[in-house]
C-alpha cells in the first residue's frame, strides 16, 4: 500500500465500523446527562459534610 492508500483505507473502516454502532437517542443522552450531574451534585455534598466532620473531629482530637 502506498502512502495515500493507508490513511483512505482507514477512514473507510472506521466509517464502517461507526455505522454498526448503537447511538444513544437525544432522549437517553439527556437523561445519562441529568443523571450524571445529579449523582456528582450528591457526591459533592456528601464529600463536602465529610470534610467538614473529620475536620472538627479532628480538631478536637489535637486540641
Amino acid at each position: 500500500m502506498n502512502m495515500i492508500a493507508k490513511p483512505v483505507n482507514f477512514l473507510k473502516e472506521v466509517r464502517a465500523e461507526l455505522s454498526k454502532v448503537s447511538w444513544s437517542t437525544r432522549q437517553e443522552l439527556l437523561a445519562s446527562t441529568v443523571l450524571v450531574i445529579a449523582v456528582t451534585a450528591i457526591m459533592t455534598v456528601f464529600i463536602g459534610i465529610v470534610d467538614v466532620a473529620l475536620s472538627k473531629f479532628l480538631s478536637v482530637v489535637f486540641k
